[in-house]
């Protein structure tokens, strides 16, 4: 189905994942793109994801397809840097905890169904397929391991792709202010900074995270908005063996190309602060909490050091699953809002730039387009 006509300008609004890889692919398209941001590039979730790739455990067919070709966009990322720090495949093992929730056999058969590539594995055997867990952890019911994992440090991806941007003549514009998208007479026609610098266009793309649910409702659209606060705590580099992303009952862990740990939890997110006016605490008792969580998990339990933490929005529709198109009756205005940043940001922009270019709305959205929150 064509939507609209093809464009020659597209101003892309957000500096995360999903606005610099539209950018990027639209530039590679031969489209003339303005990329404006509001601060530095991925100064958001982006900046403060776990950032692991995967498409493990239960969700719809069409998330799970998607998710997979977004894996594959990176397998070919890292055939062109196979030296790259920042993006690694070295796998993922994840178990839950010893109790009623305890779901990995019935995972791990789902898992086997799908043709996910899934490994469970008793304690015991943990040590010989991936390095650096501390098998004493692992609850009686095992682990699985999912050996086609694996996981991108976003900030450093954002830079090779914004450095292609520019050299194909792409404009970034960062420090603009905060933009909102211009809309005359049904048709998206640019973007206006609050600094008063106006971008036409002849399409726009919002990504700016958590922010689109509310942009978008001053044009009377809706999207459902279930997005949660989340916490991303940063080591000092740390001599470990551990090569996998581990997402365990008490804490998510992954390795950062400089060697340190990024950690994450769902229970820590929910012991962040939100003052009234809007900034967020995070007590230090949290900190230590995660820290020694990810300390138990690991092999010789180490002495993790603070070296930094992240805390903000974390977009996640209300229904769970990506957020991806044109807005219904308006000609050339595009969102994208999605859980999941790192394993999509390739493909999503990939499948936009492509909608944007030529009107034509791509089949693996169908699911995910803002018009079913109508």
């Amino acid at each position: 189905m064509v939507t609209s006509h093809p464009v020659s300008k597209v101003v892309v609004v957000g500096g995360g994942i999903f606005g610099v890889s539209t950018a990027v692919h639209l530039a590679r398209l031969g489209i003339e793109t303005i990329l404006v941001n509001d601060g530095p590039l991925a100064k958001g979730a982006s900046g403060r994801s776990l950032s692991w790739l995967n498409s493990a455990r239960k969700r719809s067919a069409e998330y799970h397809r998607l998710r997979m070709i977004g894996i594959d966009r990176y397998r070919t990322l890292s055939a062109r840097y196979p030296d790259a720090a920042w993006l690694r495949f070295d796998g993922g093992l994840t178990w839950d905890a010893d109790d009623a929730s305890n779901q990995i056999a019935d995972v791990f058969a789902h898992e086997k169904d799908l043709g996910y590539d899934a490994q469970h594995l008793t304690a015991a055997a943990i040590t010989a397929v991936t390095p650096g867990v501390a098998a004493g952890a692992v609850t009686p019911q095992g682990a699985i391991f999912n050996p086609g994992e694996g996981w991108v440090d976003l900030p450093s991806l954002i830079d090779a792709l914004i450095a292609e941007f520019v050299e194909r003549g792409g404009r970034l514009v960062t420090d603009a202010g905060r933009a909102t998208v211009t809309v005359v007479d049904g048709r998206a026609t640019g973007a206006t900074t609050t600094s008063g610098i106006d971008f036409p266009a002849d399409a726009v793309l919002l990504a700016t995270g958590s922010d689109v649910p509310r942009m978008v409702a001053a044009t009377g659209h809706h999207i459902e908005d279930g997005t949660p606060i989340a916490l991303l705590v940063r080591t000092k580099p740390v001599d470990l063996a551990l090569r996998a992303v581990l997402n365990t009952p008490r804490v998510a862990i992954r390795p950062t190309p400089d060697g340190a740990l990024a950690l994450d939890s769902a229970w820590s997110e929910e012991e962040v602060i939100i003052n009234a006016d809007g900034t967020y605490g995070v007590k230090g008792s949290t900190i230590d909490g995660l820290l020694e969580q990810a300390a138990k998990v690991l092999e010789g339990h180490p002495k993790l050091e603070l070296e930094s933490y992240g805390v903000g929005p974390k977009p996640i529709p209300g229904d769970g699953e990506p957020v991806f198109g044109l807005l219904k009756d308006i000609q050339g205005y595009y969102v994208a809002f999605s859980h999941s940043g790192a394993t999509l940001g390739l493909i999503a922009g990939e499948l936009i730039a492509d909608e944007i270019a030529t009107g034509r709305e791509h089949p693996l959205l169908a699911k995910f387009r803002p018009s079913r929150f109508a």
